[in-house]
């Protein structure tokens, strides 16, 4: 019988595990996950690898994975370094003879997953299909055949009947090695990390725990007991509260929760209650994610260049105080503002506030879209590396779609779906004191007004705008 080692990274459920169905047989089984500490350091773009608010999604979930582990009579051992260096030591102190692993897509992390390889020696290092729809076998061509337009993309899926099989969680796993338990130590804290705790902020639309069980319920309800689904398309573009959108895209980003299981639950629905624009719209949004993964594994580093998957592309390399203004939520522009003082603050923004931001930013500010996509990946809980840059590229003009730059014009988004102002007034309380009418454009404003609302005037006034413009103004 073999002693194996589980290395867990972005994948922190039992549930349509692959490798941990690949585990089931061994005799000692050590499930491992390995915190890098140069994720809190700043990368070459100025932001950190992992923010405060994914940093304490993170430790929930392991936390989480630690009590599902060992309700099964195993547990979590987490310990902090480089893998590359700690895997091969215990595989050698345990007398370990495989490790076990799902396969990542982002080439940083196919590079760690290389070196722990190399280190490994004559060890074999498995990897198993990682969190996505399908595996490569599963497509109906090659990687890099595969069409480099979503609608193409979604044409050629939807020409067979996909049926997702889901592997349910095991009841029992395999015993640690002899003496492990002497390394399991607590989780560390935020504080530990030296991020400090994050504020409790009541509006947030995320209100929700990391790991899996939280994850379960979410899908649950959603699917099930709200029945939430069934109105997505009508409210996918909300601002405000929990219910406007699936929410499941953080448990989905570090693994909690499998992507396969949110079709299969999703089809089984429908077979329950029918099939509505609503839901197939979620089926949608969850094929959007997949074609990002398979970009995102053709292409490798391009996604993360200036000049994305269109090298022959002039995107902006511009980077000036107005990217911290932006940042901050001071631009001038509420909606912009508020989206991002609420992603500051929580972790989180809707699908539509990125869209608006990703735009002004890019198109508005003329920025480097590049630290844009860095600032989300430090500040999301839902941060997945394909589907955020794969976004910001596509956004950016620099994408596989032959579209050039989506651009947003961000006064009429604010009249379209914050046409009250409820929205700009939950994170901007300085325009709280104003007319309703003119919240979403206090420049507008005398200066005075502005300087003692403590809010910042814009520079000037798009002419894109201006049929957006109080009438009265």
């Amino acid at each position: 019988m073999r002693r194996q080692l589980l290395w867990f990274k972005q994948d922190l459920r039992l549930d349509d595990h692959p490798a941990m169905q690949a585990a089931l047989d061994s005799e000692r089984l050590l499930p491992l996950y390995v915190f890098d500490p140069t994720w809190l350091q700043p990368g070459s773009l100025g932001q950190r690898r992992l923010g405060v608010h994914r940093a304490r999604f993170l430790l929930e979930s392991l936390a989480a994975l630690d009590g599902e582990l060992r309700q099964r009579g195993s547990a979590l051992l987490l310990l902090k370094g480089r893998a590359e260096q700690i895997i091969p030591r215990l595989v050698e102190q345990f007398s370990l003879q495989e490790v076990l692993t799902l396969e990542e897509i982002a080439p940083e992390e196919r590079a760690q997953v290389a070196a722990v390889r190399a280190q490994l020696g004559s060890i074999p290092l498995r990897e198993l299909a990682g969190n996505q729809l399908f595996r490569r076998e599963e497509l109906p061509c090659t990687v890099e055949m595969l069409p480099a337009v979503y609608s193409q993309f979604r044409e050629l899926i939807e020409q067979r009947l996909q049926v997702f099989q889901p592997s349910t969680a095991p009841t029992r796993l395999p015993a640690l090695p002899e003496s492990a338990e002497a390394y399991l130590q607590p989780l560390p804290s935020l504080s530990q990390l030296g991020l400090g705790e994050p504020l409790s902020v009541a509006n947030s639309a995320f209100p929700f725990s990391g790991g899996e069980p939280a994850a379960q319920a979410r899908l649950r309800d959603y699917l099930w007991l709200s029945q939430g689904v069934r109105q997505y398309k009508d409210t996918r573009n909300g601002l405000i509260g929990s219910e406007y959108s699936s929410k499941l895209s953080p448990w989905l980003a570090n693994g909690s929760l499998s992507a396969r299981r949110v079709v299969a639950e999703l089809r089984r629905h429908e077979s329950q209650y029918g099939r509505n624009d609503s839901t197939h719209c979620l089926w949608l949004e969850m094929l959007w994610r997949d074609f990002f993964r398979w970009t995102l594994v053709r292409h490798g580093s391009a996604l993360f260049k200036a000049g994305g998957l269109k090298a022959t592309e002039r995107a902006s390399m511009l980077l000036d105080q107005r990217f911290g203004e932006w940042c901050q939520g001071r631009t001038g522009m509420p909606l912009v503002d508020a989206n991002m003082r609420e992603l500051a603050a929580t972790g989180f923004m809707s699908n539509r506030g990125r869209q608006v931001v990703a735009s002004y930013l890019v198109n508005d500010l003329e920025q480097d879209w590049r630290y844009g996509a860095a600032w989300f990946e430090e500040h999301l809980l839902d941060y997945d590396p394909a589907s955020n840059w794969g976004n910001w590229a596509y956004l950016a003009g620099v994408g596989s779609d032959p579209r050039h730059k989506r651009q947003f014009n961000a006064l009429r988004q604010a009249r379209q779906y914050d046409p009250d102002g409820a929205y700009v007034s939950l994170w901007l309380p300085e325009l709280r004191s104003i007319p309703q009418h003119l919240r979403h454009t206090p420049f507008l404003l005398p200066q005075l007004q502005l300087n003692a609302m403590g809010y910042p005037r814009l520079d000037s006034i798009p002419e894109s705008w201006k049929p957006y413009l109080p009438t009265a103004a």
